[in-house]
């Protein structure tokens, strides 16, 4: 029975047997331990994966919007060399599946297997919960996800929405009127963040201007975080991933990472920021921003709102 350090147990050490596919049923999970998981695989370049991931509790409680926008981007964006594919299905059909299951194998031959309490989330797989893996037989444990297998669709199937409920984020997100208008009295925690450098002009070769050297995405980039905001407590932290949902209704998955915990980007290519960031103020891809650039634009700052605490809403509008 494993309790102690799942991460290691279930998540990473079966990397150094002969596989090359893990397959996980989970009655509940989330893009950001999907691409949390994905930015921490370490293999050889001779050596990737392919991730298969069922998701079960779906008929019972539905999915939100940005989990299910979530697992779509992953299937369809980039991935280190580590990782050759990643799947997400849903349970659409017969009765929800509660399972924690996961299922290391090579070419469909089932090597390793571990059943237990643990979803996959980063929660679960975090410090702060007891969670139990024992290890099962790793046939019969195929066996079962195959079975289940045959319940599920593609979360990216071009009719899936017609076989799951979606519902909103936030109840703060479900609003017709302005995007902002329900966040002048919410409540809500939040933080403004400048985009500009200390000498009040945009980093030459940080911040937003993160990749403009060689041999460098010239469109990677961050968002500066202060020490101050960093120590707050207001963004998940340990290099933890989260979501964001944009005021122009697109979705990023982002960490906190660099040393003191001083930056805010995409963790699994650094690019999608600043890419999202460059159409956004109307640059051309991969171009040299300026303060100018933001000046035209309209701001010079984003603000993050606070859903949860693995959520939350980014304001760029002007």
């Amino acid at each position: 029975m494993l309790s102690d350090n799942l991460r290691r147990g279930v998540l990473f050490a079966p990397l150094n047997m002969d596989v090359n596919q893990l397959f996980i049923v989970s009655g509940y999970a989330t893009p950001n331990m999907a691409s949390w998981f994905i930015k921490n695989i370490d293999l050889p370049p001779e050596k990737s994966i392919d991730i298969h991931l069922i998701v079960g509790m779906v008929p019972y409680d539905g999915l939100s919007v940005s989990v299910h926008n979530g697992f779509k981007d992953l299937m369809t964006e980039p991935l280190p060399p580590s990782v050759n594919s990643f799947t997400c299905s849903y349970i659409c059909e017969g009765p929800p599946v509660h399972s924690k299951l996961y299922i290391w194998a090579k070419d469909d031959n089932p090597v390793s297997a571990f059943l237990g309490s643990a979803n996959f989330t980063q929660t679960a797989f975090g410090n702060n919960r007891r969670e139990i893996m024992n290890i099962c037989d790793p046939n019969e444990a195929m066996s079962y996800f195959r079975a289940i297998e045959n319940n599920s669709i593609f979360c990216n199937h071009a009719e899936v929405e017609e076989y799951i409920i979606l519902h909103p984020t936030h109840p703060i997100l479900d609003n017709e009127n302005h995007p902002l208008s329900p966040f002048e009295n919410s409540g809500l925690e939040s933080v403004t963040l400048s985009l500009l450098a200390r000498g009040g002009e945009t980093g030459e070769k940080s911040g937003i201007n993160w990749g403009q050297r060689d041999r460098r995405n010239p469109n990677e980039a961050y968002i500066p975080l202060p020490a101050r905001i960093a120590r707050s407590g207001f963004f998940p932290l340990e290099e933890r991933h989260f979501t964001v949902v944009t005021d122009d209704g697109h979705m990023l998955i982002l960490r906190v990472e660099q040393e003191n915990d001083k930056a805010i980007t995409t963790p699994l290519s650094n690019a999608q920021l600043g890419e999202y960031l460059r159409n956004r103020i109307g640059v051309p891809n991969g171009a040299y921003v300026w303060k100018q650039d933001l000046l035209n634009y309209g701001r010079t700052d984003v603000t993050f709102y606070k859903l949860d605490e693995e959520q939350f809403y980014l304001d760029l509008s002007v």
